[in-house]
């Protein structure tokens, strides 16, 4: 029971006339009551914060071509963007199987869904990463999927929290899993990896041409002091990457993202459950299904080049994009996280 005495409690107040910290902006995580305020900021090229812009959905959708009636999987379900479009083109009669390993978005995007009133029975949402997914189709729809997508960018609202981990922008815990609750923390994977092996995994997973310098460096921080927070892993790369030799269009915050999204690939073994999905995927769809995967850097586009190829080789697929598709200028402008982007295409045989 509420005490009438006790008064109601007010927002944390901010510095200046707007917020800058994501906890503050308390109008972008509301967008239904203050829909004004969020245009602007989409009108401003930014996303806001909490919520999430779906990257290609006019050039997926006619790459996959969706039909009433059709089987849809949603690798990545994230915000529900991609999802969203899917589950109205396959209306009547069909169904969107949607799956995401983040135990804290998945309920929150799976009610925004059902909110728009489809039959229950069309939507399948289920917690899993790729490497989980050819299993939850045999179960869901054995004959397989007639579209399946596979979006690997992460979702704005994980980046930007810096409860998550994921981002240098704002102060937090250095921790960077998908699923909070398992597995091991960056924080924690730099207190067992040796230098050789953290070179490895930033060239590997970031292209970081500095890899054997930087490594040596977040290491010997490390050694030092444990790096818990994520202000202290970017500053430590900071410093070190001050100290090297560079080139006049080059900036650290370049080098503190590669780094970042290098860890951030190998806490969740990203690139492992890619593969997974990728030797799975042609047995997922029906035949003359069709499969699209969108990518944001080379590690990830360069898998799914040689899988699509080798499985055009083998038969498995009867045919695959011949060149990569990129978001238009317009979107770039408007939604510059889409300019990285890199959308392949697979046709079942």
């Amino acid at each position: 029971m509420t005490d009438p005495d006790e008064k109601p409690k007010r927002r944390t107040r901010y510095r200046g006339s707007h917020p800058q910290q994501f906890a503050e902006k308390y109008k972008e995580h509301d967008p239904a009551r203050f829909a004004d305020d969020v245009a602007k900021v989409l009108a401003s090229g930014k996303t806001p914060a909490g919520t999430h812009r779906p990257i290609m959905v006019r050039e997926i959708m006619q790459v996959l071509a969706p039909q009433p009636g059709d089987i849809a999987v949603d690798c990545t379900l994230g915000y529900g963007g991609h999802a969203r479009e899917l589950l109205a083109a396959v209306q009547p009669g069909g169904r969107l199987l949607a799956v995401d390993a983040d135990p804290i978005e998945l309920p929150k995007t799976e009610a925004r869904l059902r909110a728009l009133g489809f039959a229950p029975e069309s939507l399948i949402v289920r917690r899993s990463n790729f490497a989980g997914v050819a299993q939850l189709i045999a179960a869901e729809s054995p004959q397989g999927a007639d579209v399946l997508l596979a979006d690997l960018g992460l979702s704005s609202m994980q980046i930007d929290d810096p409860a998550r981990g994921f981002t240098f922008k704002s102060d937090g815990p250095l921790d960077m899993r998908m699923n909070p609750s398992r597995g091991d923390s960056a924080t924690t994977l730099l207190a067992k990896i040796d230098a050789a092996k953290l070179a490895a995994l930033l060239d590997e997973n970031a292209d970081e041409p500095r890899a054997t310098a930087l490594a040596s460096a977040i290491l010997s921080a490390q050694s030092r002091q444990p790096l818990c927070t994520t202000q202290a892993l970017a500053e430590v790369v900071r410093a070190a990457f001050a100290r090297l030799p560079q080139t006049s269009d080059e900036h650290a915050d370049d080098a503190v993202r590669r780094v970042f999204q290098a860890l951030r690939i190998a806490v969740n073994d990203e690139f492992g459950a890619l593969d997974t999905l990728l030797r799975h995927l042609p047995h997922c769809l029906k035949p003359g299904g069709r499969a699209a995967i969108l990518t944001f850097h080379s590690g990830e586009d360069r898998r799914v080049k040689l899988a699509f190829k080798q499985g055009l080789r083998d038969g498995l697929y009867s045919s695959i994009a011949d060149d990569i598709v990129r978001a238009s200028p317009a979107e770039q402008r408007a939604n510059p996280r889409s300019s990285s982007a890199k959308l392949r295409y697979a046709v079942r045989s």
